[in-house]
């Protein structure tokens, strides 16, 4: 793929979604995490490309965008924390990924009503360091796949050996599909297991042409 071209292009589509009407008569905070989502497969071309400052750049405007987005949305749109927390992990925002972790558990993410909502709190808990509650809140589900809820398992359990075998099994599944967000061939829930994982010194070796060199 050539990423050079992909960014340029991902780059252009978020200035378009930018300057894009308000008044087109859909949601607010649709609009705004296409915008948010332009930003997010801007930053990851740009890290397939090895141009990390611009990568952890264009991530953290993709988060700041999806709070935006965020804030916008009625309850129970738990997908956003979950991109905002990936964004932030994938963009090395302590900080900024602990306190938005707070919020997704202040407004309710645990005990979940919904596999996604089950998502956001288990990923919030981990991000938090609060690791044996994480452990207590992983199940399976539809929204929540068995591989992602295994890897996260592990990590909160800081069990090396299952959560290499487990992300493995999450990297084979998005080598498998052939649907991608924004066209995008990059393995990002792998890139941000990979970042929790990395806090606990259990980060394992991948090689994939959905992850960066």
């Amino acid at each position: 793929m050539d990423w050079a071209a992909y960014l340029e292009a991902a780059l252009r589509r978020h200035d378009d979604r930018v300057s894009a009407a308000r008044d087109g008569g859909g949601r607010e905070d649709l609009r705004l995490g296409r915008i948010a989502s332009a930003s997010w497969a801007a930053g990851l071309a740009a890290s397939m490309l090895g141009r990390k400052d611009d990568a952890r750049r264009l991530l953290e405007r993709a988060a700041d965008e999806y709070v935006s987005s965020w804030d916008a949305a009625p309850p129970g749109s738990w997908g956003r924390p979950i991109a905002v927390l990936k964004c932030r992990l994938l963009a090395r925002d302590r900080e900024g990924a602990r306190r938005d972790a707070e919020r997704t558990l202040a407004e309710g993410a645990l005990p979940p009503e919904s596999d996604t909502q089950r998502y956001a709190g288990v990923l919030a808990l981990l991000v938090l360091g609060r690791d044996p509650e994480a452990v207590a809140a992983v199940s399976f589900g539809e929204a929540f796949p068995e591989d992602v809820a295994t890897a996260l398992a592990a990590l909160a359990r800081r069990d090396g050996d299952a959560y290499a075998g487990a992300v493995g099994l999450v990297l084979r599944s998005f080598e498998e599909r052939d649907a991608f967000l924004e066209d995008l061939r990059v393995a990002d829930t792998v890139l941000a297991l990979q970042e929790l994982a990395r806090e606990r010194a259990l980060e394992a070796q991948l090689a994939s042409a959905l992850l960066p060199p």
